[in-house]
């Protein structure tokens, strides 16, 4: 049966421990020999695709790339049937999607056939998490991921997927997370990448202040306010968002070693500054850099299964 990577909830405490290790150790280069990963993306993105089809490559695999205008999930064809063709000629399926639900059609219409990795859905982004996880250990503890217990990351603005795959991921290595939005931005409780359900670890606090919730906070997050699709709400969401802008005054409110974080892209003026984005507290290259080691950490994985 194949590996799957649909969120980091799903995933064991070792499973997840084996991708962080795997995602910075020395790869063999024919790991993906004669084997392909079909990259499907509803949504575009440039760090996704990048990070995804490097990684293949370097793992001595092949990628090919489908977007949404050539697949048409549920438009042109069903997703079980595009997962169905995909079976028959790719080991890995990784895709961005804009419903959850897809992966779990695919992996039943497949029965298990090809491993699926989520690279965006509208209620994870999973290997997004991965990345950041990489990118503060790499800061703060030179890499060890299980000696992050007792930081304080605050994330500020709307709270989304990917809000809720950092927290998650965080949450289980005992870092504490606080959200700060407003009301209608707040995490909501979620069938699956639910911090609230989170037991142990670290602790999950929600805050509708964002000087509350970036005080004295060594990581300071947000993303983008206008996710894709929802251009038609900028103006409401600009001038609901405002308070939660990240610039230098709301830095300030952090420790003084306080780092940046951003998963990109920046709508630079809107969610953050470009004093703050492009600051010596900034780490948003290096995740764009982890981008690429998660992919290798989450393949190497899939592939360690099918070695077994």
């Amino acid at each position: 049966m194949s590996r799957h990577f649909m969120t980091i909830e799903q995933q064991s405490d070792e499973d997840l421990a084996t991708i962080y290790q795997l995602a910075c150790s020395p790869f063999d280069d024919e790991t993906l020999k004669g084997q392909g990963v079909a990259l499907v993306f509803e949504r575009p993105s440039l760090r996704t695709r990048a990070s995804s089809s490097s990684a293949v490559h370097e793992l001595g695999g092949f990628a090919t790339f489908f977007s949404d205008e050539e697949i048409g999930l549920d438009t042109r064809e069903s997703a079980e049937d595009v997962g169905r063709t995909l079976a028959q000629m790719y080991a890995i399926g990784a895709l961005r999607v804009r419903n959850h639900g897809v992966f779990d059609r695919m992996r039943v219409a497949t029965s298990d056939r090809i491993s699926l990795i989520n690279l965006l859905s509208d209620v994870a982004h999973p290997t997004q998490a991965v990345a950041d996880v990489l990118t503060i250990a790499e800061y703060f503890s030179e890499g060890d991921v299980t000696k992050l217990a007792g930081l304080e990351v605050a994330y500020v603005g709307d709270a989304t997927n990917v809000t809720r795959s950092l927290a998650v991921a965080l949450l289980r290595l005992g870092v504490n997370v606080t959200v700060g939005a407003p009301d209608g931005y707040q995490l909501a409780r979620s069938g699956e990448e639910d911090p609230s359900v989170v037991v142990g670890g670290g602790v999950l606090r929600l805050s509708d202040s964002a000087g509350d919730a970036v005080k004295d906070a060594d990581v300071v997050y947000t993303d983008a306010w206008v996710s894709m699709g929802l251009e038609g709400e900028t103006a409401r969401r600009r001038a609901e968002l405002a308070p939660f802008r990240i610039d230098e005054t709301l830095m300030g409110l952090a420790k003084p070693d306080a780092v940046l974080l951003h998963c990109l892209p920046a709508h630079r003026g809107d969610e953050i500054t470009n004093e703050v984005l492009d600051g010596e507290r900034s780490l948003v290259w290096r995740q764009v850099f982890h981008r690429r080691s998660a992919m290798l950490g989450v393949l190497r994985w899939i592939k360690e299964e099918d070695n077994d």
